[in-house]
C-alpha cells in the first residue's frame, strides 16, 4: 500500500470515543493521505461526536454508533432496529482494511468484527485490553510508554504500510471556521471549566479568583458549557465580573468557532481541550490526576501546568495568570 496504489481505497476506522481520542486519531489520518492520495475512509463513531470526523478531508463517510443510549434498553424494538441498520450500514462495502484504534472488547467484539476487511488492532501487549487483540487479523506491537497521538499514528503507519512521517500534518483545516469567525474575533478569552471526572475540575473560586486577575488587562472571558450542571457553574462563575460571558448551549462546530477566534484558551482535561490543540490555539491546559506525558494536549503553542501531588486545588491562580500573560504578550496584546 503506498503511492503506486491507483484504484481508490476504502479504509474503515473503529473509533467510537472519547472526544479527545478521536481528535488524537485525526493526524493519523493525515498521515494515511499524505502516503496515500487516493485513500478514503469511513468511521464509526458514536452519535455525540459524529461532526468531529467531517472535519477532516479524508474522512468520506461517518457511521454513527449508539452504544451509550442502546445500552440503556438494549433489547427494545426501536434499539434492535437501530442495530440491524447499524450492522448493514457497516457491511455495506468491502475494505481494504478495518483499523480497530479503539483497542476494547466491546468495539472488537460489536463493531469490528462484523466488518468485512482485514482486520488491523494492537497486539495483546499493547492494547488497552488484553482480549480485543483476538478478533484481529493483523496485530502490532506499539509501546505504552508514548504519547496517545504517536501509538495510533504508529497503528495506521502498520496498518497500511507507510513510513511515519517525523513531523505531524495539519488535522483540522481551519478554512472550515474562518468564514464564520465571531466578530469579537482575537480580543477574547475561553475558559474551558468543565469536564466528566469530578477530579479533574478545577475549583470554582480559583477559577473566579483568575477572571479577577484578568480583569486589569479588559480583555473579555467567554464560558462555553453543554449541560444544565455546566451552565449553572458557568453562571457562578460570571457573577459579579462584567467582562465575563456564558455563551448559549452551541453545538459542537459552534464551539469550535469559538475556539478559533479566541486569542488565548484555559482549560482543564476535557475534550474541547484537545480540539483547541487541534485548532492550534494557544492553551494553557490544567491538569491534576491524569498525565499529559501520555494522554494531554499535543501540538504547538499548549502550555501544561501539572499538579505535583494529583490534586487540582494545588493549581495556583496566580501562577495560570503569569502563563497566560506571557502568552498575551508573545501574541502582542500586552
Amino acid at each position: 500500500m503506498n503511492k503506486g496504489f491507483t484504484a481508490l481505497m476504502h479504509v474503515l476506522i473503529v473509533k467510537t470515543s472519547s472526544m479527545g481520542d478521536i481528535i488524537n486519531t485525526l493526524p493519523a489520518l493525515s498521515d494515511a493521505a499524505h502516503a496515500i492520495p487516493n485513500i478514503k475512509f469511513d468511521w464509526v463513531v458514536e452519535e455525540d461526536f459524529a461532526q468531529i470526523p467531517y472535519w477532516h478531508p479524508a474522512v468520506n463517510r461517518v457511521i454513527p454508533v449508539a452504544f451509550r443510549r442502546w445500552r440503556k434498553n438494549w433489547f427494545s424494538t426501536t434499539t434492535r432496529q437501530e442495530r440491524y441498520n447499524f450492522r448493514k450500514e457497516i457491511q455495506c462495502r468491502h475494505y481494504h482494511a478495518v483499523i480497530d484504534a479503539q483497542g476494547l472488547m466491546k468495539s472488537a467484539a460489536l463493531i469490528t468484527r462484523i466488518a468485512k476487511g482485514p482486520i488491523h488492532g494492537e497486539d495483546y501487549r499493547s492494547s488497552r485490553e488484553l482480549f480485543a487483540s483476538c478478533f484481529f487479523t493483523h496485530t502490532y506491537r506499539i509501546s505504552k510508554k508514548i504519547h496517545a497521538v504517536e501509538r495510533i499514528r504508529e497503528l495506521f503507519a502498520f496498518s497500511l504500510k507507510y513510513k511515519k512521517p517525523e513531523s505531524i500534518n495539519n488535522t483540522i483545516p481551519l478554512e472550515l471556521f474562518l468564514k464564520r469567525l465571531p466578530p469579537d474575533y482575537d480580543r477574547y478569552l475561553v475558559f474551558l471549566h468543565s469536564t466528566t471526572r469530578n477530579d479533574k475540575h478545577w475549583p470554582t473560586q480559583h477559577w473566579r479568583d483568575l477572571i479577577a486577575l484578568t480583569e486589569s488587562t479588559g480583555i473579555k472571558i467567554k464560558l462555553p458549557w453543554g449541560t444544565k450542571y455546566e451552565q449553572e457553574r458557568a453562571m457562578i462563575l460570571k457573577e459579579g465580573f462584567q467582562n465575563v460571558e456564558v455563551l448559549p448551549r452551541l453545538s459542537l462546530e459552534q464551539v469550535a468557532e469559538v475556539i478559533v477566534g479566541a486569542k488565548a484558551l484555559v482549560s482543564v482535561d476535557t475534550g474541547l481541550s484537545h480540539l483547541a490543540s487541534a485548532l492550534d490555539r494557544p492553551n494553557i491546559t490544567l491538569y491534576g490526576p491524569t498525565d499529559p506525558q501520555l494522554i494531554g494536549t499535543y501540538g504547538k503553542n499548549q502550555i501544561v501546568y501539572c499538579s505535583a501531588n494529583k490534586k487540582m486545588s494545588e493549581l495556583r491562580p496566580n501562577i495560570v495568570i503569569k502563563l497566560l500573560l506571557y502568552i498575551l504578550y508573545l501574541k502582542g496584546t500586552l
